[in-house]
């Protein structure tokens, strides 16, 4: 058969009318390219440059530090008073601070069973120990199964109570103020919260508590968390990619230096007295844990990280549901920034240097200039430049940099290095979700309250894997 030529293909007319069109884009294209186009990308260049070093010189400081913190070993319990706690004959079990164990669920019908039933199994005296279920489930099943988990559980001889409320105002932040006022908690000296997909260790109270205990300055312990299904498919992986990071860098670097770090919102044990002092829970954003954890250090108290008591929890195992939690932990940093600026500027309770330290290192450059850089020059800027020859970008800027960074972050999780190149891809394209939440949250827009729970599967995660036909060993590379 002939070739078709594009003339059989286009009537005449049409094929005049594009090369028209493309005429007339060349033309103008070549009009505003010098007055307009050059030094505009010059500008987003030097910008966006500005911000690469930024990044690049906090991520060397906290590398610099963690080093240190590791060379010298300044654990926890080295630099803070922590001795186990001891029975005492005299005083018997009111010898132990009394303990509130908070778990906020919505729907949580996969998860559940889980979370309960992991707070009911910590090892305390159980007559200082209260356990509190906070269900804002809408649906009646739902709500009835846990509700009948918490009597199951009573009828051991467990201190639980299940307690709901006739609207959802405030999402978990709402749920936990409202928790914390039942009489019963006036009694409480410290209360510990885990989301509805996490298990801890029986020994958590024991290894966390005796720092408030033994130090009156310590408001919160936080610990780590631990991924249960961190090998399902190259998505979590990805995931725990970036929270190891956050974790083994961000949180020691934040607690051995400062004392200050953002509460994660779960897995961590605060000081009742400390939280009712920093004005107690507030839902104007969707980092209900960070705004109190900033309020908290703007009144002086102290943070303490365990980076070796670690709970169990799961990550988000679909793209909707990873977009829907990224979306919240980008907009909501952003807006508590936007709201609490001047007041950290303001405020008279804490150092100079430790003001600069939540300004800039923990808002701007890791809650703002982070995802902003990511998107703007690695996917918009730098691209754009192969249409502007005139504009070179320095090779310290477009490779050194990015490299040491991608480096930088891949030691968190060593058994993954070897998937680097998809890291890079993959927060490339999460960066256009996160970049775009900022912004909403800097202009407080449309969305910047959006809250939607993160779906987790709990007991399905096993069923899944256990229903997984075993791996034959593979023995040809093509087919890898």
């Amino acid at each position: 058969m002939d070739r078709l030529s594009s003339t059989t293909l286009l009537p005449d007319a049409l094929q005049g009318t594009r090369d028209d069109i493309s005429e007339q884009l060349g033309v103008v294209w070549s009009q505003i390219k010098a007055p307009v186009i050059v030094p505009l990308m010059s500008i987003a260049v030097a910008v966006c440059l500005a911000m690469s070093l930024m990044l690049f010189f906090e991520r060397v400081y906290m590398g610099i530090v963690i080093v240190l913190v590791k060379l010298f070993g300044r654990k926890p319990d080295k630099r803070y008073k922590w001795e186990p706690m001891k029975d005492d004959v005299e005083l018997g079990n009111s010898a132990y601070p009394m303990v509130l164990v908070q778990i906020p669920m919505y729907n949580e019908k996969e998860v559940y069973q889980l979370s309960i039933g992991a707070a009911c199994g910590l090892s305390w005296p159980s007559d200082r120990i209260i356990i509190q279920v906070l269900d804002d489930s809408t649906d009646p099943t739902i709500k009835d199964l846990v509700e009948l988990e918490c009597q199951r559980w009573a009828s051991k001889g467990i201190n639980i109570k299940y307690e709901i409320r006739d609207n959802r105002n405030g999402y978990k932040a709402g749920a936990l103020k409202e928790g914390m006022k039942h009489s019963y908690v006036k009694h409480c000296d410290y209360v510990a919260i885990f989301d509805a997909d996490f298990q801890p260790e029986p020994d958590f109270l024991w290894r966390t508590v005796p720092f408030l205990v033994h130090n009156p300055e310590i408001a919160l312990v936080q610990a780590r968390w631990k991924f249960v299904n961190s090998d399902e498919c190259l998505m979590t992986r990805m995931q725990e990619m970036s929270l190891d990071y956050h974790f083994t860098v961000e949180q020691e670097v934040g607690s051995s230096t400062y004392a200050f770090f953002g509460f994660n919102g779960t897995a961590g044990v605060w000081r009742i007295a400390a939280l009712n002092e920093a004005g107690g829970w507030k839902d104007r954003t969707t980092v209900e844990d960070m705004d109190l954890a900033v309020r908290a250090s703007l009144k002086g108290w102290k943070f303490v990280y365990l980076g070796t008591l670690k709970v169990k929890n799961e990550l988000p195992s679909t793209l909707k549901a990873y977009r829907y939690q990224q979306h919240r932990w980008s907009c909501g940093p952003a807006n508590l920034f936007r709201k609490m600026v001047m007041e950290i500027v303001r405020n008279k309770k804490v150092s100079l240097w430790k003001k600069v330290h939540v300004i800039y290192s923990f808002f701007i450059v890791r809650k703002l200039v982070a995802h902003i850089v990511t998107f703007v020059f690695y996917c918009v800027v730098l691209p754009a430049t192969v249409l502007v020859p005139e504009i070179e970008v320095p090779r310290w800027g477009a490779v050194y940099i990015p490299t040491i960074i991608t480096i930088l972050n891949a030691v968190g999780t060593p058994r993954s290095l070897h998937l680097m190149v998809f890291w890079i891809l993959f927060e490339n394209v999460m960066s256009l979700h996160r970049t775009k939440a900022t912004f909403i949250g800097l202009l407080e827009a449309g969305r910047v309250n959006e809250w939607v729970v993160t779906e987790k599967l709990g007991d399905a995660l096993k069923v899944k894997a256990a229903t997984k036909a075993p791996k034959k060993p593979r023995f040809k590379i093509g087919e890898r």
